[in-house]
């Protein structure tokens, strides 16, 4: 599993009929402190993921990937390798909250 920062939506009409009904969203990997991880080498690192959690544009989340994906009541069987499983809250790392989800 990763954190990750969402971006933003993928709006896609032709898709695999096992995606319809299925959000997704723009995803870019982030560190401990809730910031996104600056992408080495070419492309922005962004990645697209399902979400099983309804959330939304700059909430910080775990993404479980690869045949992990597969394996949640939202995903069983689908053609993903990412999907969103949680909505982070606040973060700690060594006893020492690094983030905090703003009210």
């Amino acid at each position: 599993m990763r954190i990750a920062i969402v971006t933003g939506t993928v709006i896609a009409t032709a898709k695999d009929e096992k995606l319809l009904g299925k959000k997704l969203l723009l995803l870019r990997e982030a560190d401990s402190l809730g910031r996104p991880i600056p992408f080495p080498g070419p492309g922005d690192g962004l990645f697209v993921a399902v979400d099983a959690v309804n959330a939304g544009k700059g909430e910080l989340v775990v993404v479980t990937e690869g045949s992990s994906a597969r394996k949640t009541g939202v995903s069983e069987s689908l053609p993903v390798d990412s999907i969103v499983v949680a909505i982070i809250d606040s973060l700690e790392v060594e006893g020492k909250v690094t983030w905090r989800k703003s009210e």
